[in-house]
Formats: structure tokens, sequence, C-alpha cells
């Protein structure tokens, strides 16, 4: 029994590492490479007009990025999947990628076999992921849930962050330098940190903290 192939698109703004791609699959029967694109808007348009399995998409391009492009593609009428293929493996590009609907999360380290067999499983409908990208979100699952910082405390830190002292931050909220150290002391504690300087980075990277 024949099978037919699974219609693919390859999307990378980079013209070598799309053709790397493009070459890595041609000699797989089971594949077939039916469109390129450079961009996340010419990848939107390629799959609105094509309508294939499975899109391979990158996630920082020029117009349009993956993220972005992922999101039109899934919420339009066509059944493509879209599979990341990129090399950025931050928290945050992975969970951008997720939310934008991406059923799958690749690394462009990955072999011939691994992106054949993922392709197949992404045109099923399971979700795929490369093996540091699932660490990622496992890790960031059972990281404890951020324990908000009160109103004083985000002043004190945000004093901090000035570059002022305990005695000027008491002198700028008027509070007593005993009651500032008590203020960092709770911070560092639920930042799960030792010093002022991290406790600014941490509340930064969190979105605790807000510098104008």
């Amino acid at each position: 029994m024949t099978h037919v192939p699974l219609r693919v698109v390859v999307v990378d703004d980079h013209t070598v590492m799309r053709a790397g791609v493009v070459a890595l699959l041609a000699s797989e029967p089971t594949v077939e490479i039916v469109g390129e694109a450079g961009d996340g808007r010419a990848a939107v348009e390629l799959v609105g007009r094509l309508a294939p399995d499975v899109a391979l998409i990158d996630l920082r391009m020029p117009v349009l990025d993956g993220a972005s492009a992922t999101a039109e593609i899934t919420a339009g009428p066509s059944k493509t999947r879209v599979l990341i293929l990129t090399t950025y493996d931050t928290d945050e590009e992975i969970e951008r990628a997720v939310e934008a609907g991406a059923i799958g999360y690749l690394l462009k380290d990955t072999t011939r076999e691994q992106l054949v067999d993922a392709i197949h499983c992404a045109a099923r409908g399971e979700t795929v992921l490369a093996p540091r990208v699932a660490e990622r979100l496992v890790a960031r699952m059972r990281r404890p849930a951020v324990v908000p910082l009160t109103a004083r405390e985000v002043e004190v830190l945000n004093a901090v962050a000035d570059g002022l002292s305990n005695v000027e931050i008491g002198r700028r909220l008027v509070i007593a330098e005993a009651t500032v150290k008590t203020h960092l002391l709770r911070v560092f504690a639920k930042l799960d940190v030792s010093d002022r300087t991290h406790a600014v980075v941490i509340a930064l990277e969190r979105g605790l903290l807000v510098r104008r």
C-alpha cells in the first residue's frame, strides 16, 4: 500500500539554514516539501494557500516572528500543525511558542531521523519536544509559586534599585532603618536570595518590580 507523503513547508529567514533543512528532508519518501518562506508573514500566506500538513517554523524572523505566525496559523481555517525548529531554548521563547499553539518544539541540532519522526508525530496531533525543551518545561512546572511582594516591600526594593542605603531608604519612606532591614529580609526570603543586587535582578525578571 502506497502512503501519500506528508506535505511540509519550511520557514526560516536564513537562506542557508532553510536550504539545509530542505536538503535534509529531500531524500525522505514520506515527506514532501511543498513550499518555503523567509518570514512569518509569508509563512501565514503560504499556509493559507497550500494548507500543508506541517509547517516547520523558526522563531526569530523579520516582518512577523515565529510565535506570532504560529498564532495566526493555528487560529486560521487550515489544519496545519506548527512545529518550531529553532536554536533558541529560553523559557520565554518556549512559553510563547506553546501558548501560540505550536504542537512541537525542536532545536536545530536535531538529527534527520528525529526531525522526520517529529513531523509524523506532529501530523498525527502528537506533541513532540526536544529533550532540553522538555526538561526546561518540567523544571518550570516544578518551581515554587511566586510569593508576591507587598506594596511597601516593592517601595523598599525600588529604593534599593535606585542605589539608596538603608538609612536613605528610611528617610525617603519615612520609616526606621530597622524597619527597612526587616522589609529587606522578608524580600530576600520570598525571592530566595541573599543580597540586595540579586533581589533586584530576580524581582525584575519575575515582573515584580518595574523600573521606569
